[in-house]
């Protein structure tokens, strides 16, 4: 018998990412993909968000980066949303949509930060067009 078992938590990440999805959906946004990945990288949630046809005059495709954190004792989460991480989103997003037909549709960069501790119920921060 293999001496290890493999464990039943779910790690933070995806919490985090699960906690994210149901908050953008609860704000009336549609999810088109999660987890979405090509030859530029990764970007963990793009939404939909049609609330903004009156006030910009068009959808918009937002690109959804999730950073959990089981502590924001000494930084929040989105301060990890550094320079890099920024064009590597900007580049992901090229790749989305020049594969698609997304002529009329605005475009943004959003970040979703959660904080999930033992002791209290998770922290969700949205921060729109954040980049």
């Amino acid at each position: 018998m293999w001496p290890f078992r493999r464990s039943t938590i779910e790690p933070l990440g995806r919490r985090g990412e699960k906690l994210a999805v149901r908050f953008v959906k609860r704000r009336g946004m549609k999810v088109l993909a999660r987890n979405y990945r090509c030859p530029v990288g990764e970007a963990d949630i793009i939404v939909l968000d049609k609330n903004t046809r009156h006030e910009q005059g068009g959808e918009t495709i937002a690109f959804v980066e999730v950073k959990t954190r089981s502590s924001d004792r000494y930084t929040n989460p989105q301060a990890a949303v550094n320079a890099d991480k920024r064009r590597r989103m900007r580049k992901i997003a090229d790749y989305y949509l020049a594969m698609r037909n997304t002529d009329g549709f605005n475009v943004r960069f959003d970040i979703v930060a959660v904080v999930l501790t033992k002791e209290t119920a998770p922290k969700i921060t949205y921060i729109q067009d954040a980049f």
